[in-house]
């Protein structure tokens, strides 16, 4: 098995994000430091460690969806932060890892679990899974400009993925728009919202595909059902 699918299916973190780790040369393959990605290894025999600590494959896998407040980051080590997501859960023992980001003032529907491949399919932008936002922004975008973000958009080089907005509200000096966006680029909404010159005061993610935040209050969790374990693994 590939040592960062090996990490993703532990509860280290998503394939992606397992690289990096290696990359940065956190990870012992018999008390060896691995950096070279790809690695295969033996989960029977081989003894991996992750900060010096060793993991193990995860017999039970876990789903969670999480209402993230402000101040929280999204990984599981932030040299730079107090407040990281996983504060936030109790109760759990199985590690589990943030699907995905949302930046630290970003608020909304976080899903973390310790299913590797999951959180593959729900981050590689070939999947396709549109995530939708409640977005406050200053000012109120004229039509010109909704049809430029949803186009796409020059954002670090690359164009954006065509996207959905629709305003929701129009106040003096901002408005309220709903977003669908399939990527996960860093900050990417703040970005194409800054560019379209309507920079975002609030951002709430409230859905992922069919998922949706509902009625769960800031800062706390549930289990995901099983329609919805389902549901996910199907896409």
């Amino acid at each position: 098995m590939r040592l960062q699918k090996y990490m993703a299916q532990s509860g280290v973190a998503s394939r992606r994000k397992s690289e990096e780790i290696i990359l940065a040369g956190r990870v012992m393959v018999n008390n060896i430091i691995v950096k070279e990605l790809g690695t295969k290894i033996n989960p029977k025999k081989d003894v991996v460690k992750v900060d010096g600590k060793i993991i193990k494959l995860e017999d039970k896998k876990v789903y969670i969806m999480l209402n993230k407040p402000k101040g929280y980051v999204t990984t599981l080590k932030d040299k730079h932060s107090e407040k990281i997501v996983l504060d936030l859960i109790d109760g759990i023992e199985e590690r589990i890892f943030p699907v995905g980001r949302l930046d630290a003032d970003t608020t909304g529907l976080l899903l973390m679990t310790n299913d590797g491949d999951l959180a593959y399919k729900l981050t590689h932008p070939s999947y396709e899974v549109p995530k939708k936002y409640i977005a406050e922004v200053k000012g109120v975008p004229n039509s010109k400009k909704l049809n430029r973000f949803r186009k796409g958009l020059k954002i670090d080089g690359r164009i954006t993925s065509e996207a959905y907005i629709r305003i929701v509200k129009k106040h003096r000096d901002s408005s309220v728009l709903e977003i669908s966006i399939h990527e996960g680029r860093n900050r990417q909404i703040r970005k194409m919202c800054e560019y379209i010159r309507h920079p975002v005061i609030e951002l709430k993610r409230i859905g992922i595909g069919d998922l949706r935040l509902g009625n769960l209050k800031l800062g706390e969790w549930r289990y995901l059902t099983d329609r919805e374990i389902n549901y996910l693994k199907g896409l």
